[in-house]
């Protein structure tokens, strides 16, 4: 959805799961703490982090994936402050922060959104996506299961997601264009 609105004049597209992944890399702000946290277990033979192998440890330990996010979030949230100020420098209109756990993560401060929005749609729909993105059946299912009791914060605009992506960007964009004044 987010990448069907960035398409837009003005609007730009920040994925928090790719700032995660670049804290990951070799000499990256979180590459120490990841091995010395969970082991050289999670690295490829080359000595990168083994984003499947880190998955599959922090998607089945809740323990694991606190520490994980104890690790990420913050330097993640600290990338999402730089590409704000980044953003207005540039006259970008609308950055779109797109992050499954931003909401929950006592680590990312709440007051970076203007217009924070939960994207919401039942279980099978999801796994569909999922499994339409090409996702292993073990990775959708652990990534499920690790979200099953994530709810939408009182603070936030829940949107349904259940129709085509390109409607719930249409719906989405609305509700910019009220936060906007109808600009957007």
């Amino acid at each position: 959805m987010c990448r069907l609105l960035s398409r837009r004049p003005g609007f730009v597209h920040l994925d928090c799961d790719r700032l995660a992944w670049e804290t990951y890399e070799p000499n990256g702000p979180a590459y120490g703490a990841l091995i010395a946290t969970f082991g050289r277990g999670i690295l490829t033979q080359g000595g990168a982090i083994d984003r499947a192998k880190l998955g599959k440890l922090v998607l089945t330990d809740p323990e694991k994936r606190r520490r994980l996010e104890a690790i990420v979030h913050p330097l993640v949230a600290e990338r999402i402050r730089s590409e704000i100020v980044g953003a207005r420098e540039r006259g970008t209109r609308v950055l779109l922060v797109e992050g499954a756990l931003l909401f929950h993560s006592p680590h990312v401060p709440r007051e970076l959104f203007h217009l924070p929005i939960w994207l919401e749609a039942p279980e099978e729909v999801r796994r569909a996506r999922l499994r339409a993105a090409g996702l292993p059946e073990e990775v959708t299912e652990a990534r499920l299961a690790a979200q099953r009791e994530l709810r939408p914060p009182p603070w936030v605009t829940v949107v349904d997601a259940t129709p085509p992506p390109e409607e719930v960007a249409r719906r989405v964009l609305s509700l910019i264009q009220g936060a906007r004044g109808g600009s957007g």
